[in-house]
């Protein structure tokens, strides 16, 4: 029997499910705005959100609010032409969004060919239709994801997000967000980079207590 000032343990398995579940929710957020540009539907969601943090933690408050704000200020045309400008276009982007270039300078190397050998060690393999390679940092968010979200407790845990996230996003995506907001056209995706930046900053807050 449980006195008032002792914690109920199902109000308390209850508030883990509900962090894993808002984390799997940002990373699947984060994968859709960054592999292409938002449709309508998305911006709409992000528009009508509520202004505080989506996940435990006041630190990610302020930058929320940022990443709405835009949302709410910006249309789908200005919002869609921004992604077109810094990550599209034929031939060299003006920002890349791939992980090999942060880590070795060019794409297609060394850190790719390891990230594929990890995935393939969690039994992932990337969707044969998908164009992108699989450092591109939407794969990378969905991957994460999974891990958070998944239904095999074998690969779905968090000692392999840990694994996962120190050695395949943690390494360069302060750089990635580093580039983003510092393009001068970026105003939507400035706010996502800080966004990106603080949530990052939490996570490997919280994989760190683990170790």
């Amino acid at each position: 029997m449980s006195t008032q000032n002792e914690p109920n343990d199902a109000l308390l398995v209850q508030s883990a499910l509900d962090e894993e579940t808002a984390r799997a929710e940002v990373y699947g957020v984060l994968a859709a705005l960054y592999y292409a540009p938002p449709g309508e539907a998305l911006l709409e969601q992000l528009r009508v959100a509520a202004t505080e943090a989506p996940a435990e933690g006041g630190f990610l408050e302020e930058p929320w609010r940022g990443l709405v704000a835009a949302a709410r200020e910006l249309t789908l045309a200005q919002v869609t032409a921004e992604y077109n400008a810094l990550f599209g276009g034929v031939g060299k982007p003006e920002v890349y969004l791939f992980g090999s270039h942060y880590l070795s300078g060019f794409l297609n190397e060394k850190p790719l060919a390891k990230l594929r050998d990890d995935l393939g060690a969690l039994g992932l393999a990337r969707d044969e239709t998908m164009p992108e390679t699989e450092d591109h940092i939407a794969y990378l968010c969905e991957v994460m994801r999974y891990l958070i979200a998944g239904d095999d407790v074998a690969v779905a845990n968090l000692t392999k997000q840990r694994e996962f996230f120190a050695a395949h996003v943690q390494p360069w995506v302060n750089p990635l967000c580093d580039a983003i907001a510092a393009h001068p056209r970026a105003r939507f995706y400035a706010a996502l980079a800080e966004f990106t930046r603080a949530f990052m900053s939490v996570e490997q807050q919280g994989f760190d207590m683990l170790a």
